[in-house]
């Protein structure tokens, strides 16, 4: 295993992660999978706007 280098979008190094610490995030998933999902991201709703056509008013 090799280590890892993070970069941002601008393409300047952020981190880099070590062996030592792939080895314990592997052991770590290994026991609880849950920890690391892929989509951690919550993508709040489309907010709705109302069409004029729908507010005419009548019945």
């Amino acid at each position: 295993m090799n280590e890892v280098k993070v970069f941002d979008g601008s393409g300047n190094l952020t981190k880099v992660i070590s062996v030592n610490q792939l080895n314990i995030r592997e052991k770590t998933l290994l026991n609880t999978p849950s920890m690391f999902r892929r989509n951690k991201r919550t993508v709040k709703p489309p907010i709705k706007i109302p069409d004029s056509k729908d507010n005419t008013g009548k019945p």
